[in-house]
C-alpha cells in the first residue's frame, strides 16, 4: 500500500464524524471504487466505499504515483437521504 498522506481538511473532517485512520485505512485496502474523476488536478481522484462494521464510509483519495503516495482528501458517512440503499450512487 501506498502511503497515506492526510490532508488537514480530512483530518478535521475525520474527528468530526468520529471517523478514524484506522477506518480510513481499512476502506483504502478493503473498499470499492465507486467513481473516479480522473480529470482531477494535480492528481486524479476518486471516491471508494467499505462496510466498516454496520457502518458504510466514503473515502476521497488521491493518487500521487511518482511520490508513492495515496492522499486523503475526506472521509464521510454517506447520508441515506442522498445516496441508494447501496451508497454506490446518488438518488435522482
Amino acid at each position: 500500500m501506498n502511503k497515506l498522506t492526510f490532508r488537514v481538511h480530512a483530518l478535521q473532517k475525520m474527528t468530526e464524524r468520529n471517523i478514524s485512520v484506522d477506518d480510513v485505512a481499512f476502506v483504502i485496502e478493503n473498499g470499492e471504487i465507486i467513481r473516479e474523476y480522473l480529470d482531477d488536478t494535480p492528481y486524479p481522484s476518486c471516491l471508494m466505499l467499505a462496510w466498516r462494521d454496520d457502518r458504510p464510509l466514503h473515502v476521497v483519495t488521491a493518487e500521487n504515483l511518482t511520490d508513492s503516495e495515496t492522499i486523503i482528501i475526506t472521509a464521510y458517512e454517506p447520508d441515506p437521504a442522498i445516496w441508494e440503499a447501496d451508497f454506490k450512487k446518488k438518488r435522482v
